[in-house]
């Protein structure tokens, strides 16, 4: 016969437990709405042994965010092969799919939640931008992006986090059709400027070149002659 004898966990160990379950929580429910007692409650131990690992809630607020941040950057990486529509549109996904998971966490994290100005959260959402920046850089194939390419991906960005945040307030529009909007959105960003710029209609073209007839970008064009004719 066996008895139940609870495993004593390090001190590593129970930081990335709690850690886990604040996240969880976060997930769910707005930060500001999570108490420490649930918090300790859910993880299975008693307040006290909650500040024993972290000073307040938000130091463990912090750290959830920084687990949070790190998976919200992974979502951007693809490898840079393929169409480049088609590689958007799977990196769009699974930035909906965070979304999804993460709903009061995501808001949290983009509004800065309870940390609200903090230097943690501002230097954590950066990264997450900065992150996704360099990530679509690399699909482009540019180094040195020139400022009119900085301009469109960063606005490309931002627009991403908007409509995620406008989407999860209802959720009255089909996330599938959010997303192939997106990518639709990062060509017509990315075409309007190249429209009045030779360099920027250089990197386009490179961009595009050897996109299938049907991607999400010819998908595009197709739409916009249809509302032309």
């Amino acid at each position: 016969m066996t008895t139940g004898v609870r495993r004593r966990m390090g001190v590593e160990e129970r930081r990335q437990q709690l850690i886990g379950v604040a996240l969880d929580l976060f997930s769910r429910r707005s930060p500001d709405d999570v108490s420490i007692d649930e918090i300790a409650s859910a993880a299975g131990i008693s307040r006290p042994l909650v500040y024993h690992y972290f000073p307040g809630k938000l130091s463990l607020y912090e750290a959830a965010l920084k687990r949070a941040s790190d998976d919200l950057a992974e979502r951007f990486v693809e490898p840079p092969e393929g169409p480049l529509g088609a590689r958007l549109l799977r990196v769009m996904r699974r930035f909906f799919d965070f979304v999804d998971e993460h709903g009061p966490g995501f808001s949290a994290l983009m509004r800065g939640g309870p940390a609200v100005g903090s230097t943690t959260t501002n230097a954590l959402v950066d990264g997450v931008r900065q992150a996704a920046y360099l990530q679509i850089l690399a699909h482009l194939r540019v180094d040195r992006p020139p400022a009119r390419l900085e301009l469109v991906v960063r606005s490309w960005i931002s627009l991403a986090e908007a409509t995620a945040l406008i989407w999860l307030d209802g959720r009255r529009i089909p996330r599938g059709e959010l997303e192939v909007q997106l990518v639709h959105d990062f060509a017509a960003l990315a075409a309007v400027s190249a429209a009045s710029d030779p360099e920027m209609a250089a990197i386009l073209r490179g961009a595009l070149a050897g996109e299938p007839t049907e991607s999400p970008f010819t998908d595009l064009v197709t739409r916009l002659v249809a509302l032309a004719t």
